[in-house]
């Protein structure tokens, strides 16, 4: 099975639809979404548009719930635009959508680990950076969850780990946002260096699993002239340059 593998969205429909157009020349059997789909400040509920008829295994991320359950003055400015804009049809698709979900029996999905959607799976945040996760650590998170492939996002960081039990783990990079800034647990950014497009082609057979790390790009100028009109001049730095 060949599966495409998305995450991290962020409201970014440019970036989205170069990366579905990169997907529908590469003979996937299957697209999947790791959540985090709409929060931003560019177009969530064209993007949400974009994604509702395509049916696609969806999970949400721990900005879907934020946007759904927090009060205005909880939220940050990308889940309040976010809030403010969307549909409440569309706000209704994103409360019908699990927290993780198992496909075949032996693939889940999960937005940061299978407890939580807010803990990174293959990085651990330090002051100032977020380094490359230890075994332990990575086992640690795995915990005992049964799946002989597990899929996660939330870092925005394409990265791959095989755990001593062959598990293996696969984040794919963010679609959307390729640097962010983060105060929790403690303050440190996240930058990938360019601003590509993130997405990654699994392939699993009965005794492999290959993963393609794919960087497309797109017109990502315009999508920092929507974050600037919008008052966010961060969100439009990262946007061009994939650092904070």
């Amino acid at each position: 099975m060949k599966i495409a593998v998305i995450a991290d969205i962020h409201g970014n429909l440019l970036a989205l639809d170069a990366v579905l157009a990169d997907i529908a020349a590469r003979g996937v059997d299957l697209t999947v979404n790791l959540g985090d789909i709409v929060s931003g400040p560019l177009w969530p509920r064209e993007t949400a548009d974009r994604l509702r008829p395509l049916g696609l295994p969806t999970i949400r991320g721990n900005h879907e719930r934020q946007v759904l359950t927090f009060a205005p003055d909880r939220m940050g400015a990308s889940d309040r635009h976010a809030a403010a804009t969307l549909r409440p049809d569309q706000k209704e698709w994103l409360a019908e959508l699990p927290a993780t979900l198992r496909l075949d029996g032996d693939i889940l999905l999960v937005h940061g680990t299978p407890a939580s959607d807010l803990v990174y799976f293959l990085e651990t945040p330090e002051p100032g950076y977020a380094r490359a996760a230890t075994a332990a650590e990575i086992e640690e998170r795995a915990a005992d969850t049964r799946a002989r492939l597990i899929l996660c996002g939330h870092t925005h960081t394409p990265r791959l780990a095989h755990t001593a039990d062959d598990r293996v783990i696969v984040n794919p990079g963010s679609v959307g946002l390729q640097a962010y800034s983060d105060e929790e647990p403690v303050p440190h950014p996240v930058e990938m260096g360019a601003p590509h497009a993130r997405y990654a082609i699994v392939e699993v057979t009965t005794d492999t699993v290959a993963v393609d790390f794919r960087a497309i790009p797109y017109d990502w100028e315009a999508a920092a002239r929507q974050a600037e009109a919008n008052g966010r001049p961060d969100w439009a730095r990262a946007l061009r340059t994939g650092r904070v």
